[in-house]
């Protein structure tokens, strides 16, 4: 599994946001700047974590976005979630109903599939932004 590059993109930007001092408003030009992810990308996918409760908007001089929770109330699922919608690991598992695959009548594998999108829901949900953003710990070079 791999996430989309919005996805991707998101985590990215929302890693930049938990990196500033709190309480400090951002802008998606500010954020596409330092982090790389084209401005446009940066504009739809603040909307899209603002929409789902990540960033909070505001007006007015000096506006702009702010995170809307501790970086550690923040899991990378909720990240994942807010761009892609639910987690689920293939399209029928999402859903109570009848899919568009040809085996959705007679497929015994199909009422299991939510115990696994639920698993990687919850491995996802177990990493916060607060980890996400902290420095990388350093390598040890093994010597050969």
């Amino acid at each position: 599994m791999r996430l989309t590059h919005l996805a991707d993109y998101a985590v990215v930007i929302m890693t930049a946001a938990a990196r500033a001092p709190a309480g400090a408003r951002l802008s998606a030009s500010a954020l596409a700047a330092e982090t790389g992810v084209p401005l446009p990308t940066a504009q739809k996918l603040m909307g899209r974590l603002a929409g789902a409760g990540l960033l909070s908007s505001v007006r007015g001089a000096g506006g702009g976005f702010v995170l809307a929770r501790a970086p550690a109330e923040i899991s990378l699922a909720d990240m994942v979630e807010a761009v892609e919608g639910p987690i689920a690991m293939t399209q029928c598992s999402g859903s109570d109903e009848a899919s568009e695959c040809a085996l959705d009548a007679q497929c015994r594998v199909k009422p299991h599939m939510s115990v696994v999108s639920q698993a990687v829901r919850g491995a996802l949900g177990a990493v916060s932004l607060e980890q996400l953003s902290a420095p990388a710990p350093a390598r040890v070079l093994e010597r050969a």
